[in-house]
């Protein structure tokens, strides 16, 4: 992180994520205040010696701190000042129910994260996630639990943040970021990345189930604006509503009518052309497995004369077959006992315990 902004972001991505119904109600008072908190707590422990603590696991263990030592530590570091001020105001005139409706809401969602296993894998240092860095290029692979995905989903939605921020920059290596399940996690600035990634070589993909699943999670106004600004769409079968906004965005072409009428003595066939979808909803929610309609953008340099597609995926079934079969699972990089993880869990507890202890002592 450069600046605060940086963790202003970060914070605002993990606290959305963690509760999901805020996403809707940002610029409130609840939901502002423990962005504000944890912020100062992310950049207090990225001041102090020069970040050495500054990792999410010791964020937690710092907001557990009684308030009178842990505003006396926040008041140490000056550039957070303008961020702890309504806290400690709060504090000192003893409205102690607006302080715990502030900072409780804050601490319930981290605790969420409160666990010695996502205690020790983010603690760790083991890689930047510069991922187009031309020096050390990297590919980076991040997987959801199902059954756990309300909680590893705010781990996932930060380090997709500041994978964001690392690569989308002027003169990196070329680079795709390929989200699938993309509803499953909330990333803050989707749109300028789509907006801005491709003259930085960026790629960004975004695979979703259904746009109502993304209307649910973002928003109704964030995903029309997701949906609205992509220029590559390649969709599967999907039905309703969905299928339907895809036929407009799809758009009309000239077709040819021929209508017969048949009668005692005569018949009469008549043809017309008249503007109709060029793929009418009802074909997208007839598609086979393996079939994809959509449309793809062009360049100056580069045009497409047919841009909207209806085609078939042609794989070769038995050779991929026989490829899965001799697929080896990939090696653990280290094995890790249950001991090194409760040791860590607790190491992180007393460095935070000798960090408070020893700036009150200064103070």
């Amino acid at each position: 992180m450069i600046d605060i902004t940086d963790a202003i972001e970060s914070v605002r991505t993990i606290m959305l994520e963690l509760n999901r119904e805020c996403i809707k109600k940002q610029g409130d008072f609840f939901v502002e205040s423990p962005i504000n908190f944890v912020t100062a707590l992310i950049w207090f422990l990225k001041k102090y010696e020069g970040g050495k603590y500054c990792t999410l696991p010791h964020v937690i263990e710092l907001s557990l701190v009684v308030y009178k030592e842990l505003f006396t530590v926040l008041e140490s570091e000056s550039e957070i000042e303008v961020l702890i001020n309504p806290f400690i105001s709060a504090w000192r005139n003893e409205a102690y129910e607006q302080l715990e409706g502030q900072i409780a809401s804050a601490k319930i969602s981290l605790a969420r994260l409160s666990s010695p296993q996502l205690y020790y894998v983010l603690s760790g240092n083991d890689f930047s996630l510069d991922i187009n860095n031309p020096e050390d290029p990297k590919v980076v692979c991040l997987a959801n639990n199902p059954q756990k995905s309300q909680v590893y989903g705010a781990v996932l939605s930060l380090y997709v943040n500041r994978i964001n921020k690392l690569v989308n920059r002027k003169n990196p290596r070329k680079c795709s970021l390929i989200f699938d399940e993309f509803p499953t996690i909330y990333f803050n600035g989707i749109d300028n990345l789509i907006a801005t990634a491709r003259s930085n070589k960026v790629a960004v993909t975004l695979a979703v189930q259904d746009y109502s699943q993304l209307k649910k999670d973002y928003g109704r106004e964030q995903a029309e604006v997701i949906m609205n600004i992509v220029g590559n769409i390649i969709c599967g079968q999907v039905t309703g509503d969905t299928a339907k906004q895809l036929s407009e965005c799809f758009g009309k072409i000239n077709q040819q009518k021929e209508s017969v009428s048949i009668n005692s003595s005569d018949t009469s066939i008549s043809r017309s052309m008249q503007l109709d979808y060029a793929i009418p909803a009802s074909k997208i929610a007839g598609l086979s497995s393996g079939e994809f309609v959509g449309m793809v953008a062009d360049d100056p340099t580069n045009k497409i004369e047919l841009k909207t597609f209806h085609c078939q995926i042609q794989n070769d079934h038995e050779a991929i077959s026989r490829e899965e079969n001799i697929y080896s699972e990939i090696p653990a990089a280290r094995t890790v006992t249950q001991t090194e993880i409760l040791m860590n869990y607790q190491r992180i507890k007393e460095d935070v315990k000798g960090l408070v202890e020893m700036i009150i002592i200064q103070q």
